[in-house]
């Protein structure tokens, strides 16, 4: 069964699991606004974090969603209100 919500919690999960911790990083509340390349997320690793959330969340996000969110809070939001639209319909 999809899962109704998406946090932050959640996309740290499926960052360590998929490319793991980035190095003299740590994952908290206080990279929320920080870029993820700035991280050591690179697009390969970022792509595996949208296939593994659309596989684990029933959803399918747009490819834009990786250009327009570059952040992790704009990846939460934009996952989040996506499973909140397909909830909607």
């Amino acid at each position: 069964m999809p899962h109704a919500t998406f946090t932050f919690t959640d996309l740290k999960r499926i960052l360590l699991e998929g490319s793991g911790a980035p190095e003299g990083i740590e994952l908290d509340e206080n990279v929320l606004d920080t870029e993820f390349g700035r991280l050591g997320y690179d697009s390969l690793a970022l792509l595996e974090t949208a296939g593994r959330v659309e596989r684990e969340y029933g959803v399918s996000l747009e490819e834009s969603i990786l250009s327009d969110a570059p952040t992790p809070r704009s990846f939460v939001t934009a996952v989040a209100a996506h499973l909140g639209a397909t909830a909607a319909a």
